[in-house]
């Protein structure tokens, strides 16, 4: 086979959007704009699209990727992406030296993004990887549900100072992990070993969970992305 597997987990369910996956983003099914760009990248060997539904595989085909049916056990509300990831693993004798793992829902990447997550991944001789952004812009506050009391996270509410000398944080923003198989199988994480954060701008954090997403995120994907080039 090959060095590096794209998987793009995409069930068929979805109860905050119905159908969520191929539901027309930009003029295209959601998922066409991860498949492109993961397609785009020549430092990708294969691109598999892991789905139970049917309907999801013939249009992944349709744009060029690879597709495997999801077993029905591994596919409910309740199952993992880890649970996905390690079906496609198995289903390809585990013969791939890493596998970057794209969520569908994260349109905001780009192929150069994938490209120098990659790199940054090699270079670094790293076991796993995550794309984030930094976050100094935002004030964060934790609840403990205990208590009922909040706490302050990033900065000192009682010392509130300039914001250049808050605490440097980051977000992941579940665009993109890159991960040594091993790892996933062994631990049935996608985050372990030596690990290191793939920097990207904070406006590619948004991901698709709720209707409120959808037209945000569409118009940031034709500003940013569609208008650039």
């Amino acid at each position: 086979m090959g060095n590096l597997l794209a998987i793009i987990p995409a069930r068929g369910g979805s109860k905050s959007i119905l159908n969520k996956n191929i539901k027309i983003f930009n003029k295209k099914p959601l998922i066409y704009w991860t498949i492109k760009s993961a397609l785009e990248s020549k430092l990708i060997d294969k691109v598999v699209v892991s789905s139970d539904s049917k309907r999801i595989l013939k249009l992944s085909k349709k744009f060029g990727a690879d597709v495997i049916l999801r077993p029905k056990k591994i596919s409910g509300d309740k199952a993992t992406t880890e649970s996905a990831v390690k079906h496609c693993i198995k289903y390809f004798k585990n013969s791939f030296e890493s596998i970057i793992l794209l969520e569908p829902t994260s349109p905001l990447k780009t192929k150069k993004d994938i490209d120098n997550a990659i790199k940054f991944f090699k270079s670094n001789k790293l076991d796993s990887c995550f794309s984030g952004a930094k976050i100094t812009d935002f004030l964060i506050w934790n609840l403990n549900k205990k208590s009922k009391k909040y706490s302050s996270i990033n900065y000192d509410y009682k010392n509130r100072g300039r914001r250049q000398n808050r605490k440097l944080g980051y977000v992941e923003n579940s665009c993109i992990y890159i991960f040594k198989p091993w790892l996933i199988m062994k631990e049935n994480n996608r985050i372990g070993g030596k690990f290191s954060i793939f920097n990207m701008k904070f406006w590619q954090s948004f991901e698709i969970d709720e209707k409120d997403d959808w037209k945000l995120i569409e118009t940031m994907h034709k500003v940013y992305i569609l208008n650039k080039k």
